[in-house]
Formats: C-alpha cells, structure tokens, sequence
C-alpha cells in the first residue's frame, strides 16, 4: 500500500512539473506574440489579426473536441490579438 501512494506521489509531482513547462511555454508564447504586433504598422497587424481570426471561423473543430474547447480556444486567441499583455 505505501509503495503505491509512493507511485502516484511521484506521478502527481511529475505531472505538476509538465503543467510548469506547459504554463511557461505558453507564457513564452504570449510574450513573442505581443512583441511581434507591437513591432507591426497598424494597418498590417489589424490584417493579421482579421486573417487569424477568419481562419479560426472557417475552421470546424473535429467531433471529438467539444464545443466549449474550441470555443476557449477562440476567446483566447482574439484576446491575445485584440488585448495583448501590457
């Protein structure tokens, strides 16, 4: 019994350590993006940004994916292009 509490200890620690990457990545990712608009005219950025989020309407999720996935999916996305980070 205690090696098995040992186990899932040690998967839960493992798995918290491949939420931090994840969390940073997408942190990281944030930063990049923001960088790259701030740097953009403002009449390319706002083409980028409708071109992204047109592409996002066209896309169907897969059957799979449940609508409010993709829908977070989508508010994250035009947040970070309409409201980067400051």
């Amino acid at each position: 019994m205690k090696n098995l509490i040992a186990e899932l200890l040690v998967k839960l620690a493992q798995k918290e350590e491949e939420s931090k990457e994840l969390v940073a990545q997408v942190e990281a990712l944030e930063i990049v993006v923001t960088a790259l608009l701030r740097q953009m005219a403002t009449s390319d950025q706002q083409a980028l940004i409708d071109s992204i989020e047109g592409a996002l309407d066209k896309a169907r999720p897969d059957t799979q994916v449940p609508p409010e996935d993709a829908e977070l999916l989508q508010q994250y996305v035009k947040k970070l292009l309409r409201h980067p980070r400051s």
